[in-house]
């Protein structure tokens, strides 16, 4: 959910830290964080600009689901390692 959450919202790198530190606060997972982190800054609307006009809509919507992917798998790994602490 906070892979999807971190797409529409425009937070850079820095901006994420005081939410996510609120939220960590009140219970969010560190892999739920770290989804968010990954999807945030990767999806400013600067970033998908250009690689839909350097790359074209094909690539554009393969890099919108990579990197939903990738921050969905990485949340998990992250909650599962933090499981077994």
């Amino acid at each position: 959910m906070a892979a999807t959450i971190g797409v529409p919202l425009y937070v850079c790198g820095g901006g994420t830290i005081p939410l996510l530190q609120g939220w960590l606060q009140k219970g969010m997972s560190m892999g739920s964080a770290a989804a968010f982190m990954i999807t945030g800054p990767a999806t400013k609307i600067t970033n998908l600009g250009a690689v839909k006009i350097v790359l074209g809509v094909r690539c554009f919507i393969l890099y919108l689901l990579f990197t939903m992917l990738f921050a969905f798998t990485t949340g998990v790994i992250i909650d599962c390692f933090f499981k077994m602490i």
